[in-house]
């Protein structure tokens, strides 16, 4: 029996009834992915994590040879708790030329257009294969991306040439994505009254000393020239969004943690600024444990390092992607996605897929029917390409 041809929109509705949030199973939304492909009769394979409550999908439609193409989205969304919405977030909503509901912005419109686009890639005459990437836990780090990434990598024989990552770029090719790392600083001291204050080890002075260390970083590498121009702003910024220690005014402080990140551009060493810092955070504990021995100060990350993406201008992917989404302008994006985790696989990346990121992550969040329309001529006119 031949499988009922669902237009994008029509599988858009299913994927976003499935309200899996970052950090929750996926497997509602992924066992749904999976009959569908079933009933199309493509075979996928799972990447489960270690106690089977998500999974990512991999899937080849084609001829295993080199130079295919990899579509890659993520299945998961953020919450929608304490936001204005007008409508049910996990029922999509048509309101003229908008299709509202979580996630059909970022990223189940692109993930739709994909499975939309089966029919089509089954019927034609491939040359060169087209794989599905579909991850989990994006919204929380990127935390499959480098599982998704390496999984491709091992598991077909032959070298996809690059992938497409199509996380909301108006359908503009985007070359170019910070980095980012989030952790939370631990500082240690002792405990007293405060008129002792250069008797013991207050953790919230210490704290401030790193913070600043910290903004400090940030200047010094902007005053060393190390800027990129593509970026809003130019330059990695370092940011300490949330500090909390102490107990009263007139108490020693002994614990304080604060919060913070840094979004490297391309350009820096994201491994090396780390190091930097755990080296002042070594000499202050040197200087201080003579007051205080147990003064300690650790970093705990949130998430694994999210790579930063700088694909060439004159990569044949970004060639191919200016081509089949009819935009020969490129450009950088500012939020992070798995692209660079795909580049560091070896898989030259390009940021393009429907929808404006200015949506995203709101109340009333939409794509619009247009950008679904051309996302799917994009993915048939890389039919085509892959045909030749």
């Amino acid at each position: 029996m031949t499988p009922k041809q669902l237009t994008a929109t029509e599988i858009l509705a299913h994927l976003v009834t499935f309200p899996v949030l970052g950090g929750q199973s996926n497997l509602p939304v992924l066992h749904w992915i999976e009959g569908y492909l079933s009933d199309h009769g493509i075979e996928y394979t799972l990447v489960p994590n270690d106690d089977g409550s998500k999974a990512c999908l991999h899937c080849r439609i084609g001829p295993a040879v080199d130079g295919g193409v990899i579509l890659s989205g993520h299945m998961d969304v953020v919450p929608t708790e304490g936001q204005p919405w007008n409508t049910d977030p996990f029922e999509l909503v048509r309101q003229g030329d908008k299709l509202y509901a979580r996630g059909s912005c970022d990223m189940k419109g692109f993930i739709a257009c994909c499975l939309a686009s089966v029919p089509g890639l089954l019927a034609a005459d491939l040359q060169r294969p087209v794989y599905f990437a579909f991850s989990y836990d994006e919204e929380i780090g990127c935390m499959a991306g480098d599982i998704i990434a390496a999984a491709i990598r091992n598991h077909y024989p032959e070298r996809p040439m690059g992938a497409i990552i199509g996380e909301p770029t108006m359908l503009q090719p985007m070359v170019g994505q910070k980095g980012i790392m989030v952790y939370t600083t631990e500082v240690r001291g002792s405990q007293g009254h405060s008129s002792r204050v250069k008797q013991e080890v207050d953790a919230v002075h210490e704290a401030a000393r790193l913070v600043v260390w910290l903004e400090e970083k940030m200047d010094a590498l902007i005053a060393a020239g190390h800027t990129d121009d593509r970026f809003s702003p130019n330059h990695t910024s370092i940011h300490v969004g949330k500090i909390a220690g102490g107990s009263a005014f007139n108490i020693i402080a002994n614990k304080c943690r604060f919060e913070w990140d840094y979004r490297t551009i391309p350009r820096d060493d994201a491994e090396q600024l780390f190091a930097d810092f755990e080296a002042f955070c070594r000499e202050r504990e040197e200087l201080r444990r003579p007051v205080y021995p147990d003064f300690s100060i650790e970093h705990f990350p949130l998430h694994p390092f999210v790579p930063p993406l700088d694909t060439a201008e004159g990569d044949p992917m970004v060639d191919l992607v200016k081509e089949i989404s009819g935009c020969d302008r490129t450009g950088t994006v500012a939020f992070a996605a798995e692209a660079g985790q795909f580049s560091n696989a070896g898989f030259p990346s390009v940021i393009c897929g429907p929808g404006d990121i200015a949506q995203a992550h709101r109340a009333n969040e939409f794509v619009a029917v247009e950008q679904m329309e051309g996302c799917m001529r994009m993915i048939e006119r890389l039919t085509v390409r892959l045909s030749d």
